[in-house]
């Protein structure tokens, strides 16, 4: 089987290398001529555990290809996934016109039946427009191809992305004809061999399940991270709270840890872009809305520990361990550590950073502002505090005697509730945590 897979970002590329990985001949295709000549030398331009290892291997064995050019696939292909990317508008709606475009090539190109699957992240609706552009170019061309438009949207995680995509716990696809959905079953079928896990659906229930999903998951951290700073306020502890409501079989203990927010490239667009169809259809979503008001406040709320320990913050330097917005990856999209950093600067202080894997990344959105450490050691030396960002493996047990020698003074803010707060205080160290 062949097929096409438009846009090699984080979806659209592990998408590819999985699919070739249970021999299915995919053709990936990117216009940034840079990233698929990269691609084609065997970089990966995206952190993800194992996902070089796996690329190089489909292309070595000749499944795997990569293009700039749908056209020169297109004739030999059953299924063409849109997997490009879809940005956010000022007013927080998804910004459609790489899926348009792609639905455009498609329309002007096609000669015999093919599926056109859309794999972003799109609002309800998209699915039209997208056929409607696809049949605008067939009626310019004075044509009437076969053709059908399918939602499959993807529910990956980053850091684990390729786990989730070979073993996947639901596949949703939207589609409008039991020709599409026997195709499109046989893509699926090798991944799912022992319970077959596809749910078909209509596509505009397909395409407000990926939405519904990311906002469910995103109003759990949010209502958590609420709890967590009453808790601060009236002398619980959210760590207590978390194990006596997780327990209960209606409420399950996923997603109720407390922290600094969410970021990344899904959780944020993905609410603000449901809450946007829903003013566009009059509706006001106000649990979303809230999600995302109280996400963006939680994102300072390391910051405001800092400063109710330091007082001042000019002239003092501060540590952040850990710059992307989640372990396992170099993703800094909406990444809580930008907003602490930009505040600590703003009151005058130091700010040495150091992460396994995205520094770069940091480099690349704000230069040399802040001070590059070789490793978490090295970016404690002289610091008035550390404050814990993101609970990458390699922070969760540091030598606290090392530390304390290290430091000008013992000061830990935890933003992600890893550690022991007995275990630091009698280390002789100033915890702050969230919500305990």
């Amino acid at each position: 089987m062949n097929i096409a897979i438009v846009g090699t970002g984080y979806v659209g590329l592990v998408s590819g290398a999985c699919f070739s990985e249970m021999g299915i001949d995919v053709t990936c295709v990117d216009i940034d001529t840079d990233k698929i000549d990269r691609l084609r030398r065997g970089e990966i331009p995206i952190y993800e555990p194992g996902l070089d290892e796996l690329v190089n291997r489909n292309v070595e064995a000749g499944r795997l290809h990569f293009t700039t050019d749908l056209t020169e696939c297109l004739d030999n292909v059953e299924v063409v996934f849109s997997a490009v990317g879809t940005p956010p508008d000022e007013d927080g709606s998804a910004d459609l016109k790489y899926v348009l475009e792609v639905a455009r090539t498609f329309g002007r190109n096609i000669k015999k039946y093919t599926i056109l699957v859309t794999k972003s992240t799109v609002p309800v609706g998209t699915a039209r427009k997208v056929k409607a552009a696809i049949r605008e170019e067939l009626d310019k061309r004075g044509e009437d191809i076969d053709f059908e438009v399918a939602s499959n949207p993807e529910f990956l995680k980053e850091g684990a992305a390729i786990k989730d995509f070979m073993s996947p716990d639901r596949v949703v696809v939207g589609v409008e004809s039991e020709r599409a959905q026997k195709v499109i079953a046989k893509l699926y079928r090798p991944f799912l061999t022992n319970n077959f896990r596809v749910y078909f659906m209509d596509i505009p229930s397909a395409e407000m399940t990926k939405y519904a999903a990311n906002a469910m998951l995103a109003t759990r951290i949010s209502f958590m991270n609420d709890i967590a700073n009453l808790c601060d306020l009236v002398g619980a502890n959210v760590n207590m709270v978390r194990k006596g409501i997780g327990t209960d079989a209606r409420i399950g203990n996923k997603f109720l840890y407390s922290g600094c927010g969410y970021g990344g490239s899904c959780f944020p667009k993905d609410v603000k872009a449901l809450a946007h169809t829903g003013r566009e259809y009059g509706y006001a979503m106000g649990v979303i809305e809230a999600v995302e008001a109280t996400n963006e406040r939680q994102k300072s709320i390391v910051y405001d520990k800092l400063r109710r320990q330091l007082g001042d913050l000019r002239g003092k330097t501060v540590t952040l361990w850990g710059l992307a917005f989640k372990p396992e990856t170099d993703d800094m999209r909406e990444a809580p550590a930008l907003v602490v950093i930009d505040k600590l600067l703003a009151d005058g202080a130091t700010v040495k950073v150091y992460d396994p894997v995205a520094m770069n990344e940091c480099k690349r959105r704000i230069g040399d502002s802040v001070v590059y450490c070789k490793d978490m050691y090295d970016a404690v030396i002289d610091s008035d505090a550390v404050a814990l960002v993101t609970e990458w493996k390699q922070f969760r047990m540091p030598s606290w005697s090392a530390m304390k020698k290290l430091m000008k003074s013992p000061v830990i803010v935890d933003g992600r509730n890893i550690y022991d707060r007995h275990e630091l205080e009698d280390e002789g160290f100033v915890y702050t945590a969230i919500g305990q």
